[in-house]
């Protein structure tokens, strides 16, 4: 599924796309075996972006760009996209392991600090027992030296899983999709954030009610005030007051993106991504 119009949220093109949408689009990729990279991007990635200009241009190298949380969604019902619906990463990963029309799917997860993802897998084995699950890795905190890098390529590559999540958190999540999917024997990656937390219980969900208000920022916030709270400040009122101008005057400038030219492997990644969207 190709989306030929998008949401303009502050020079970060987002799919006007809801849950039902974004399954077909996954079911298709696979199908299809085109590799890609999936990011579900909220207030804080559009933010990020605008700080960093690497980041912006990996968001326009992505597969799919789905809207976490209700801002996203308000801007894109605002330039029309009246379908657009609130799609995030641990409400997806629950979808993809819930429907039967993934059942045959193979699984790998990546992230969580030490101990988790070993956790996640037995929670979701527990609750959807055909999931299969073939392996998981909890990275460092850290780029992966030369060592771990082929440890998880070759394990990738015994394994062969069709989807990798990922739940190091953004900007790093995305910046590792982005710099190893040439090098993984994978299809696609799925960068989900805190859904590794959620979903072994060490972070409580807010209520649809919060969500549908977009409010589930701040039922986090109570939940972890350290370490939000400073990102909240830094993001929430300059998210707002951007948004505001750009919907005052109507503008749709991109966020100024040059050409990485790092890694051999980030050129490599482009090229595979940008291939599987033709």
């Amino acid at each position: 599924m190709t989306y030929q119009k998008q949401v303009n949220v502050l020079g970060v093109s987002l799919d006007p796309a809801n849950m039902e949408q974004a399954m077909a689009a996954v079911r298709q990729l696979l199908d299809q075996g085109q590799k890609g990279f999936i990011c579900m991007v909220g207030v804080h990635g559009v933010m990020e972006a605008q700080r960093d200009s690497d980041l912006a241009a990996i968001y326009d190298a992505a597969t799919l760009m789905l809207p976490d949380g209700m801002p996203t969604v308000w801007v894109g019902h605002w330039q029309g996209f009246d379908e657009m619906r609130r799609v995030t990463g641990p409400d997806l990963m629950l979808e993809i392991f819930r429907r039967p029309e993934f059942s045959s799917v193979r699984h790998y997860l990546y992230g969580g600090k030490s101990g988790i993802a070993e956790e996640l897998k037995q929670a979701l084995t527990r609750r959807f027992p055909h999931a299969q699950i073939v392996g998981h890795y909890t990275p460092p905190f850290r780029e992966l030296n030369v060592q771990e890098w082929e440890f998880l390529r070759s394990e990738i590559q015994r394994l062969k899983p069709d989807i990798i999540w990922v739940g190091i958190s953004t900007p790093r999540q995305e910046k590792f999709m982005y710099h190893a999917l040439a090098g993984l024997d994978t299809t696609l990656m799925f960068g989900v954030g805190a859904a590794f937390d959620y979903h072994t219980g060490r972070i409580k969900d807010a209520p649809e009610w919060v969500k549908t208000i977009g409010m589930q920022w701040l039922h986090r916030l109570i939940q972890d005030p350290r370490r939000l709270l400073a990102r909240y400040l830094r993001n929430n009122p300059a998210f707002v007051g951007k948004i505001i101008l750009q919907l005052l005057r109507g503008t749709s400038q991109k966020v100024q993106q040059p050409v990485i030219t790092d890694p051999r492997e980030y050129k490599l990644a482009v090229k595979a991504v940008k291939h599987s969207r033709q």
